[in-house]
């Protein structure tokens, strides 16, 4: 028979550290894993980057071992949408089975709001090495000019 020692929580310990104790055991329960491929509490999502450059903004996003086709992109009201599904690869046979899967699948459904200065009529994608390029231009009045300083004398 083993003994184990009961210890009280100590009440100098902050309320704070407890929240995080009880997250890291979230994590471990459900698994890290899902976190690191980009999903979120409800499912699969592409990770997404946005990078302004002076003629307009540039989205990436990431999709691992998906095609055009599960894909698809729409503009209304100056909100941005990526929306589609990654399938589940039917992999695992009587012979073959996983010890460890940690990527993720699903539906999912990714929205930006845009800034009024985007020229959402002449938004592009394009779609290489799975990672997915949209490419939203800036209205010519957004553009930064150089205003010429006239002197008076």
């Amino acid at each position: 028979m083993t003994i184990t020692r009961y210890t009280r929580p100590s009440p100098f310990r902050a309320p704070w550290l407890e929240v995080e104790d009880m997250n890291s055991r979230l994590h471990r329960l459900f698994g890290e894993s899902s976190r690191r491929e980009g999903a979120g509490a409800f499912g699969w999502s592409p990770t997404v980057s946005v990078q302004e450059t002076s003629d307009g903004l540039l989205l990436t996003a990431e999709f691992p071992g998906m095609s055009i086709e599960d894909i698809e992109i729409e503009v209304e009201n100056n909100v941005l949408s990526l929306h589609g599904e990654k399938k589940e690869e039917k992999e695992e046979t009587d012979e073959l089975r996983f010890h460890v899967r940690e990527r993720g699948y699903g539906s999912f459904k990714r929205t930006f709001t845009l800034p009024r200065t985007v020229k959402t009529d002449k938004i592009t994608a394009h779609m290489k090495d799975g990672v997915l390029f949209v490419q939203m231009p800036k209205a010519p009045e957004a553009k930064t000019r150089k205003i010429a300083i006239k002197s008076e004398n």
